[in-house]
């Protein structure tokens, strides 16, 4: 009863949270257009452009990196754990590989009702979803190494404010995707500005069409964009641990294993060179 209570009580507090996010953007796009703009909606200061070199933007993780691995799972557990699961990963061989003790385990990641031997699982029943999204939000344990860190960490960079989705946010590195930007309160709010580039219409004739050109901040969150980025690459960094625990000890033998080869090779070849000695 207690597991199914505290799962509830997550699933609710999953679509409070949805829907607040849903909410805020939508109240920007209403505030923007009622002030005259969004330079309006920000006072006189102009915040800079940014954003036109998205695509080159890298994580840069490292998951030897433990501090950004736990700060990671906070994370994760805090914003993502609502609607997505890491159904391969267990919450006792997080708190194992990450250091982290049975107290603290139990106090600050575990979920009301959940048992340390547990998969991490979200509490949204797939019926909800389905019907919130128009799909089941995916298992994460192995995005990163499907997707690579790199797009991860793109995707969490690049929302902006869109009018015409039912969440009130699309996102350039996949494009009308469901998920709402439940980050917006930690990164703000940024609207896409785009240019017209010359195409070509499927008649063969030229057509201009609308370019990417970069992001405008319009409403500040509670993080400067630098500890933006830093919480980020820190999820990116865990999610990329969670697609491969083992990852950092594999790594660690395998120069073990290539310099044991390496000797094998040398005895292998004196002894050949023992047998052949006559030969030549």
């Amino acid at each position: 009863m207690r597991t199914e209570a505290g799962r509830g009580r997550r699933g609710f507090l999953a679509a409070a949270l949805l829907s607040a996010a849903a909410a805020a953007t939508h109240g920007a796009w209403a505030a923007e257009e009622a002030a005259g703009g969004p330079q309006a909606a920000v006072g006189a200061q102009v915040p800079a452009a940014f954003g036109a070199d998205w695509q080159s933007w890298h994580a840069a993780n490292d998951v030897s990196d433990m501090a950004s691995v736990q700060r990671g799972a906070r994370n994760f557990v805090s914003y993502c754990l609502g609607c997505h699961s890491l159904k391969y990963e267990r919450w006792s061989r997080l708190a194992q590989d990450l250091g982290v003790p049975p107290r603290l385990l139990q106090q600050d990641l575990l979920p009301p009702g959940d048992k340390p031997a547990q998969y991490i699982l979200t509490s949204m029943p797939a019926a909800d979803a389905q019907d919130w999204f128009g799909k089941t939000p995916p298992d994460l344990t192995l995005m990163a190494r499907a997707r690579g860190q790199d797009y991860l960490y793109q995707f969490l960079r690049t929302f902006y404010l869109d009018s015409a989705t039912q969440t009130g946010a699309n996102n350039l590195r996949l494009p009308a995707t469901a998920m709402p930007h439940v980050l917006s309160e930690l990164e703000g709010l940024k609207r896409a500005v785009y240019r017209q580039a010359a195409g070509t219409a499927a008649a063969g004739r030229a057509t201009d069409k609308p370019v990417f050109d970069h992001f405008e901040q319009i409403a500040p969150g509670r993080l400067s964009a630098a500890d933006y980025d830093s919480f980020v690459r820190d999820t990116v960094n865990f999610l990329d641990y969670v697609s491969e625990p083992t990852q950092t000890a594999r790594r660690a033998l395998g120069v073990w294993v290539v310099l044991f080869l390496l000797v094998f090779t040398w005895l292998a070849w004196l002894v050949k060179r023992e047998y052949w000695k006559d030969v030549h």
